[in-house]
């Protein structure tokens, strides 16, 4: 893909590792809101520190997973990024492979909890910035506050086991992080 006239974020492996902020931005994806994108390594990441921590699931279930990840985000696998890696500079250097994802993939920005691993300084050199999903679905919500909100209530609608209420599925994005957004969503529970 040459590049997106969508907003466009490579979503880092620690925001898809638990299962409800994975949910909440691939539902705010796949609503048209932005366009999310990642790569097999970052896939093959949270899929395998979960299988370390949750020996209740099983490499089948992720693959499941994976695929369904896959067909509800069209162009969302990023690839040709591996040959940028070594010359990019990182505290971190385990999260070079995340950056050039992000320019491979003409992203705007890096959705991570990791914020320190990606220095602003040396992100704007590619035209990029790194969000806290805090941030990000805050924008979200900023932006296109009532096509967010039908994202979100159709999300809570799928979850049947077991199903939440309105009360209970802002408690657990809260749990996940997301301490704005559910302010926002308490003020606006009963649109979702």
């Amino acid at each position: 893909m040459a590049g997106s006239a969508t907003y466009t974020a490579v979503l880092d492996a620690c925001v898809l590792y638990p299962a409800p902020l994975r949910d909440l931005l691939l539902s705010l994806a796949s609503a048209g809101l932005f366009h999310a994108r990642w790569t097999p390594d970052i896939e093959h990441e949270w899929t395998r520190n979960l299988l370390a921590n949750r020996p209740d699931l099983n490499l089948k279930q992720l693959q499941t997973t994976q695929e369904r990840m896959i067909a509800a985000i069209p162009d969302c696998m990023v690839t040709h990024y591996e040959p940028l890696i070594a010359g990019l500079s990182l505290p971190d250097p385990d999260d070079r492979h995340v950056l050039a994802a992000a320019i491979a993939g003409h992203a705007d920005a890096i959705v991570t909890v990791n914020l320190k691993d990606f220095p602003a300084a040396i992100l704007a050199t590619y035209s990029l910035e790194a969000q806290h999903p805090d941030d990000f679905v805050m924008n979200q919500l900023e932006l296109r506050e009532y096509e967010a909100l039908a994202a979100i209530k159709r999300m809570r609608a799928r979850l049947r086991n077991p199903p939440r209420t309105p009360e209970e599925f802002i408690d657990t994005l809260q749990q996940n992080g997301l301490v704005q957004s559910a302010r926002r969503l308490r003020q606006r529970i009963n649109l979702i």
